[in-house]
């Protein structure tokens, strides 16, 4: 039986929410409050979480940052906003999915089934080891994929291979030699522009302003890193 955590503070949808879950044989944990979601996440083992943006005392876009810290359980947000910019600010927090209010309780349904489907197969239950994650940014080492915010990224094996050794070494900073003898195997000599090109690139393909760059960080004189967190 997987746990499904409902975390909003409108009873009414928590009511119904609760029962279409449960009627498709799910566990369901409820809670009214971020607060309370991040203490039923810590305590027990979820497979899923549906979580309302707007709470009191803590919002769920702040619970989603918290959670991401050191969990990769799926995420749907609900909100009421529908706009773009309200959904890509939900997902660049760390959502896996967003939905609007209001919304078909048996769409809601069929999503936690596709990401917990998901979560049990290609994510943390079987490979979680294999993903590497710094906000909206993904690496599945395994699959050798990318994604930001959800969406694939092309990458060349080159590129792949230098995000892959920033991210195993995520809050560390590497120079530019440390980085082209791990990703060439060989000596490093005259690589840092050959190293700046290849991270001009990545930066273009996973960032939304290359030029103010939220994932791959310089620092001046030394080389790159990328956060855990960004």
């Amino acid at each position: 039986m997987y746990n499904v955590l409902v975390c909003d503070d409108d009873k009414a949808i928590l009511d119904s929410v609760e029962i279409y879950l449960q009627n498709e044989g799910y566990k369901v944990y409820r809670a009214t409050n971020g607060i309370e979601a991040l203490t039923v996440a810590e305590n027990v083992e979820l497979h899923c979480i549906i979580l309302d943006i707007m709470m009191p005392g803590m919002d769920g876009l702040t619970v989603t940052s918290k959670l991401r810290k050191d969990k990769n359980i799926p995420i749907i947000l609900l909100s009421a906003k529908s706009e773009d910019t309200d959904k890509i600010a939900g997902l660049s927090f760390g959502a896996d999915d967003y939905v609007t209010k209001p919304f078909n309780p048996l769409e809601l349904v069929a999503r936690v089934k596709s990401q917990i489907r998901r979560y049990t197969t290609l994510g943390s239950l079987e490979t979680k080891d294999t993903i590497l994650r710094s906000g909206g940014l993904e690496l599945d080492t395994e699959a050798k994929t990318v994604t930001v915010d959800g969406e694939p990224v092309k990458v060349t094996a080159t590129e792949y291979k230098i995000l892959e050794y920033l991210m195993e070494n995520m809050g560390h900073v590497l120079s530019t030699n440390q980085i082209y003898e791990a990703v060439w195997h060989e000596e490093a000599f005259a690589t840092e522009k050959t190293v700046t090109v290849h991270i001009r690139r990545i930066r273009e393909k996973i960032e939304i302003n290359p030029k103010d760059p939220k994932y791959i960080k310089v620092v001046w004189g030394i080389g790159y890193k990328i956060d855990k967190e960004s």
